[in-house]
């Protein structure tokens, strides 16, 4: 019964991540459309989101700095490829390609992290979760509507697979538990690490950094830049981040990476919501099919382990190099 609730408790913190997530698209889309760059939003996001957990996260560790460095490597793991690393090489992707193509080389990162516990833990899938990958990844294909006028670019595609090299980073070492760090402790090392990278990869000229202080039109309103600004770093990287390390924990890196695909269904939600872009009839087909394959991986990971199959290792399995 614990172990039930338990994961009833982690699939609500990981739709609570992946709404806060969501949010960014709308948060962002006001502040790009006043003149901000996109590496300067996401750079102001995740350091201001960092600074916001510092306190907090001082106070969980209660000066067991220990903890701290026996995580260095997962908290520089976190930080610089699941982070700085992810949002970097999505930004150079969409340069060469549509948002819904980037989007989707993005998230097939959830296949990665099925291929990893398969290949480094053994947790071969069985084919109810075989099944629920497909689907879930045939509906994103249809929210994302990438079939039409899809642009393809080789260096593109290189990039877009870089950023599901860190998508799967962050659900492979937020799923460690041996000897871990409190999620938000997690989180808010991740964020230090990755808002500094960010920082020199903009102070180097790797991404443009453009800002402006005008007042910006969110959801329909004239409101100061302030709002976006505070939205994306508290909600839609604070809490989502902390939520969702926590969502990790509970659920494994495999279950929860697919429940993560609902942060796209959030953001058409979103943006239908706040930005008046009612998705077509395809992309809410779309996404009732990601629901589905969700749904699927969900009852294949909770099946009983046939006699002979290697039994799955605990979520906290070591990360790489750990």
């Amino acid at each position: 019964m614990l172990d039930r609730r338990a994961g009833w408790t982690g699939l609500l913190l990981a739709l609570a991540s992946a709404a806060a997530f969501g949010t960014s698209g709308v948060f962002a889309s006001a502040l790009l459309d006043a003149g901000w760059s996109a590496a300067a939003a996401v750079t102001v996001r995740v350091g201001l989101a960092a600074v916001a957990l510092t306190v907090p996260a001082l106070l969980q560790l209660r000066g067991r700095w220990h903890l701290l460095r026996a995580n260095a490597g997962s908290v520089l793991a976190f930080g610089l490829l699941a982070v700085a690393g992810c949002q970097l090489a999505y930004f150079l992707a969409i340069g060469r390609l549509s948002v819904g193509v980037a989007l989707l080389l993005e998230y097939s990162g959830v296949v990665l992290v099925v291929l990893w516990t398969w290949l480094r833990h053994g947790q071969r899938p069985s084919p109810v979760t075989a099944a629920g990958v497909v689907v879930a990844v045939a509906g994103l294909v249809l929210v994302l509507d990438v079939l039409s006028g899809a642009e393809i670019d080789l260096l593109g595609v290189f990039w877009g697979l870089l950023a599901a090299v860190g998508l799967a980073v962050y659900f492979v070492v937020s799923g460690r538990t041996d000897d871990a760090l409190p999620p938000l402790v997690s989180a808010w090392g991740g964020l230090a690490v990755g808002a500094l990278a960010l920082g020199v990869a903009a102070a180097v000229g790797v991404v443009p950094w453009r800002t402006t202080a005008a007042p910006v039109q969110l959801a329909g309103h004239g409101v100061s830049w302030l709002v976006p600004v505070l939205g994306l770093a508290l909600l839609a990287a604070a809490f989502a981040y902390a939520t969702g390390v926590a969502a990790i924990r509970r659920l494994g890196s495999r279950t929860s990476s697919f429940v993560g695909l609902t942060e796209v269904l959030f953001a058409v939600g979103f943006a239908w919501l706040a930005l008046g872009q009612q998705p077509g009839p395809v992309q809410l087909v779309g996404g009732l099919v990601v629901l589905a394959g969700i749904v699927l991986v969900r009852v294949g990971e909770e099946r009983p382990v046939p006699a002979g199959e290697p039994l799955p290792e605990p979520a906290g399995a070591p990360a790489p190099g750990r």
